[in-house]
């Protein structure tokens, strides 16, 4: 049987154009009213998104700047 080898942690931000975000949002959010996975690469990584991801959205403030976040998380299953 094949041994999965185990993902380093990674922590990055990406930024896109408008035109790619929304491109990618729209790809997006048709996956999830279809109720199927997402599949996305960021930063050379492809990373496959569950159809049960939690979906959250998230907001912070500071003193000089504000930042929303759209969030999927998953469980990482091994």
């Amino acid at each position: 049987m094949p041994v999965k080898k185990e993902k380093r942690k990674r922590d990055i931000e990406k930024n896109y154009s408008a035109k790619q975000f929304v491109l990618k949002l729209r790809r997006l959010a048709d996956r999830i009213e279809s109720g199927n996975r997402f599949r996305i690469q960021v930063a050379g990584e492809r990373i496959n998104v569950p159809s049960d991801a939690v979906i959250n959205i998230e907001h912070e403030r500071g003193s000089s700047e504000e930042e929303l976040e759209f969030q999927l998380k998953w469980k990482i299953v091994r």
